[in-house]
């Protein structure tokens, strides 16, 4: 929140429009960094949603899956262990359904790290300390890794951004993020079975609808679909989710069979029945 000294001065600020289109969402604008266009196909997409989905972007795949098992590894302790050192007086470490300071809930579980080296290494020392050596190197080695990686990401991108806004200069925004006082955060969102969710009154949800206060957000989608596949692809459980000989709950289905039954569902029933063999 920004407070003003005079608050005579709120009618000199200009309202900026908002960009309205007539066509209908057809998807997640997908944006090849590799593409001689993709600065112009960049802005489009932020001028009409606001989000968009990067390929080619050169964060190596094994270095996102490292990440991901050791996240796995650390949300499959036991709760005594987690909620140990949990910054009890800080917002950052290991956090369960309460999320910020407002009263926020949500059915998730998460770890919540500043992302300059000197901070990520006192979280890491402070709130893994009671786990064993191994397991705190390896955890901090994977994060630090990706956190490079995916930073650098991000600076290409608001680059980019600038460079397509003809702004100079061109680190105009990613100096902001690369200022060793930046205020970037990263978490780790997990989103633990949650029986209550077949109970016909439940209201609980994963994270929630927020705004996030950051210059740019970049969100890694590990499990699920974000925006949805085309209509008429056949879904499927991943092959690296299912144990040797594990067989699938659900008969296969495409996407518009889903959203057609979903939406003759309420939010809380269990979408999914109808599929099942």
């Amino acid at each position: 929140m920004v407070v003003l000294a005079k608050p005579a001065s709120l009618e000199q600020i200009s309202i900026i429009k908002t960009h309205t289109s007539n066509n209908f969402f057809t998807g997640v604008p997908v944006i090849d960094l590799s593409r001689p266009d993709s600065k112009a196909t960049m802005i489009k997409a932020c001028m009409e949603l606001g989000f968009f989905k990067v390929v080619n972007h050169g964060i190596p795949t094994g270095l996102v899956s490292r990440l991901e098992a050791e996240a796995v590894k650390f949300f499959s302790l036991s709760q005594v262990e987690k909620e140990r050192d949990s910054g009890i007086h800080s917002p950052f470490g290991y956090g369960s359904k309460r999320i910020g300071s407002n009263g926020d809930v949500g059915w998730l579980e998460y770890l919540l790290m500043q992302t300059n080296r000197e901070s990520l290494s006192r979280t890491s020392q402070t709130f893994f300390r009671a786990n064993p050596d191994a397991f705190r190197y390896e955890t901090e080695s994977a994060v630090t890794e990706y956190l490079s990686a995916v930073k650098k990401l991000a600076c290409e991108v608001l680059e980019m951004m600038a460079e397509g806004l003809n702004i100079q200069p061109r680190n105009v925004f990613s100096k902001l993020l690369m200022d060793e006082e930046s205020d970037s955060l990263f978490r780790l969102n997990h989103y633990p079975p949650c029986p209550q969710l077949q109970e016909v009154d439940c209201k609980l949800t994963g994270f929630g609808e927020h705004t996030d206060p950051q210059i740019i957000s970049i969100l890694r989608v590990s499990m699920i679909y974000f925006g949805g596949p085309p209509y008429r692809e056949r879904l499927a459980p991943l092959p690296l989710l299912m144990g040797e000989g594990e067989e699938s709950l659900y008969k296969e289905f495409t996407w518009f069979e889903y959203k057609t039954s979903a939406y003759k569902t309420r939010l809380a029933d269990n979408r999914l029945g109808q599929f099942m063999k």
